[in-house]
C-alpha cells in the first residue's frame, strides 16, 4: 500500500480565508488518519500580488488551529527533515526543465512568445474520491498556456510538477478546482506519470446559498483569533463543513475525528456556514476548557484592550478568570466582565446608580461595609460572605438583594457579573472594603 503524501498549497495573497483553513485541515485530517505527511506548499509565483507577511498570515494560522506540517521547520521551532515548506518563487529551474522537455517532445510550442501545451482534444475522465466519475469534453478545449511571456509558469503546470516531484499521492481541494483537473490529468499523461487521486470538497456557502467570499462575514480565520474564539472549537466547526461523525453529535475531540476521517464519507453537497452554530460550539469549549488553557489569550485580549496584567499576581488572574469563564462565550467579552478586576478607577453604570445608590441604598452600603470590616481577611470566602449577607439582611427585616446590588455596583461598577460572593473573595477583604468607600465618597459628592 502506497505511503500518503498530501499537500496543502495556499497563495500569500491577503487574509487566510475559511474555505482555505478547511482545505488545509481536511488534508492534514486524512494524513494524520493514514498516518501520512501532510505538505505545505506556498503558491508564490504572482510577484505582483504575494507579499511575505502574507506568508507569515499562513504560518500563523496554521499553528493557531494546530496544523502542524511534516517537512521542514515548524512553528514551535523545531525542524522535520531538510524540505518544506517548499516555496514556488524557488523552483523555477525545475519548471523550467519540465517546459523544455515538452517543447522537445513536441508536446508544447512557442507563440507570440508565450509557450503552449498541445491540449488532447479526446474525451477525459475524472475518477474522484468524493465526486465520483466525472467527464469532460475537450473536444473544443483551446491549447493551454504553460509559461507567459516573461517566461514564469503558469499555476496549471506548477501543480502538476510539483505534484509529481513530491510524491503527492492525494489531491485534496476545494471542488472549484475541479473543472482544472482535467487540464492536469493531460499534462499528467503527457509526462508519462501516474496521477495522484482526486477528492473535491464541497464549497463553503453563506446562509442565503452564495458562495463564501472574502468579503463576508466570518470569511478571514484572523477574525476568529482576534475575537476569542478558541482554535479548538474552530477547528471542531471546520470538521462539520462536509464531514460529520455520522451520529448527530456536533462536539467531538480532534483525536477521534483523525480516527474517523475518510475521504469517502466527505458530503457530495456543499457546505452552510452557520455562524450561529460556530458560536454554540466556542461556547462548549468555553466552558469546558481549564483556566490554564484559556489565560494565554485571556491575557492577550485584555492587554490588546489597554488593560495591562503584567504586574498582577497569576493567583488572582486566574480566580478572576474562573468566576467569569462560565459567563461568557467569546474572549472578546473579557475585557467587559474583567476590567474593574485590574483597575479601581472604574465608571459606575449611570443607569444603575439611579436605581441602586438611593439614600436606602448607600445607608445598607454603609452597614455592609462595617460589617465586612469586622470579618477576618482569612476568613473572607464566598461561603462566609453569602452567611454575612443573609444575616445582615435578616437582622435588617431586609431581601438579601437590598444589599448585593449596592455591593455589586459599588466594587464592579456594574449591575450584572459573576457570582458576587465570589468576586468579594477574589477581589479581597482590603480592595473590596476601599471600593465600597470610594463608591460612597463618590455617591455622596
Amino acid at each position: 500500500m502506497e505511503s500518503v503524501r498530501v499537500r496543502f498549497a495556499p497563495s500569500p495573497t491577503g487574509m487566510f480565508h475559511i474555505g482555505s483553513a478547511r482545505t488545509a485541515l481536511f488534508n492534514w485530517l486524512y494524513a494524520r488518519h493514514t498516518g501520512g505527511a501532510f505538505i505545505l506548499r506556498i503558491e508564490d509565483t504572482d510577484a505582483a500580488r504575494n507579499k511575505p507577511e502574507y506568508v507569515e498570515v499562513i504560518f500563523q494560522a496554521l499553528q493557531w488551529l494546530g496544523l502542524n506540517w511534516d517537512e521542514g521547520p515548524q512553528p514551535d521551532g523545531t525542524v522535520k527533515g531538510d524540505k518544506g515548506p517548499y516555496f514556488q518563487s524557488q523552483r523555477a529551474s525545475i519548471y523550467k526543465s519540465y517546459v523544455d522537455r515538452l517543447l522537445a517532445e513536441g508536446k508544447a510550442y512557442e507563440s507570440d512568445g508565450a509557450i503552449k501545451f498541445h491540449t488532447p482534444k479526446t474525451p477525459a475522465i475524472v475518477h474522484d474520491l468524493i465526486c465520483g466519475d466525472i467527464q469532460f469534453d475537450r473536444t473544443n478545449e483551446p491549447d493551454l498556456v504553460i509559461q507567459r511571456k516573461d517566461g514564469s509558469p503558469v499555476f496549471h503546470l506548477v501543480n502538476v510538477v510539483d505534484d509529481l516531484e513530491m510524491g503527492i499521492t492525494h489531491v485534496i481541494r476545494g471542488e472549484d478546482h475541479l473543472s482544472n483537473t482535467q487540464k492536469h490529468l493531460a499534462l499528467i499523461e503527457a509526462f508519462g506519470a501516474k496521477p495522484p487521486h482526486y477528492a473535491h470538497i464541497p464549497l463553503i456557502l453563506n446562509p442565503n446559498g452564495s458562495k463564501m467570499s472574502k468579503r463576508d462575514e466570518g470569511a478571514s480565520i484572523a477574525d476568529y483569533r482576534n475575537q476569542g474564539y478558541l482554535p479548538e472549537a474552530v477547528r471542531n466547526y471546520l470538521c462539520l463543513l462536509g464531514w460529520s461523525p455520522k451520529d448527530n453529535r456536533e462536539v467531538i475531540a480532534i483525536d477521534e475525528v483523525v480516527a474517523k476521517f475518510d475521504l469517502p464519507q466527505v458530503n457530495r453537497s456543499n457546505a452552510h456556514f452557520d455562524l450561529n452554530k460556530l458560536f454554540w460550539i466556542n461556547g462548549e469549549y468555553f466552558r469546558a476548557a481549564t483556566i490554564e488553557a484559556l489565560e494565554p489569550m485571556a491575557r492577550e485580549i485584555l492587554e490588546r484592550n489597554g488593560i495591562p496584567t503584567d504586574g498582577c499576581d497569576p493567583a488572582y488572574f486566574r480566580a478572576a478568570l474562573a468566576i467569569v469563564k462560565e459567563k461568557i462565550k467569546l474572549g472578546r467579552e473579557l475585557p467587559e466582565w474583567m476590567s474593574y478586576f485590574f483597575r479601581d478607577d472604574f465608571d459606575f453604570e449611570p443607569t444603575a446608580v439611579k436605581k441602586v445608590f438611593t439614600p436606602e441604598g448607600l445607608a445598607n452600603l454603609a452597614r455592609l461595609r462595617q460589617r465586612l470590616a469586622q470579618i477576618d481577611a482569612a476568613k473572607f470566602s464566598a461561603t462566609d460572605l453569602e452567611n454575612e449577607f443573609k444575616a445582615l439582611a435578616a437582622a435588617t427585616g431586609q431581601k438579601v438583594g437590598a444589599f448585593i446590588h449596592p455591593a455589586r455596583l459599588a466594587v464592579s461598577g456594574r449591575s450584572v457579573g459573576p457570582s458576587l460572593y465570589h468576586l468579594l473573595e477574589v477581589l479581597g477583604k482590603d480592595r473590596v472594603l476601599a471600593r465600597m468607600d470610594r463608591a460612597e465618597k463618590q455617591a455622596g459628592s
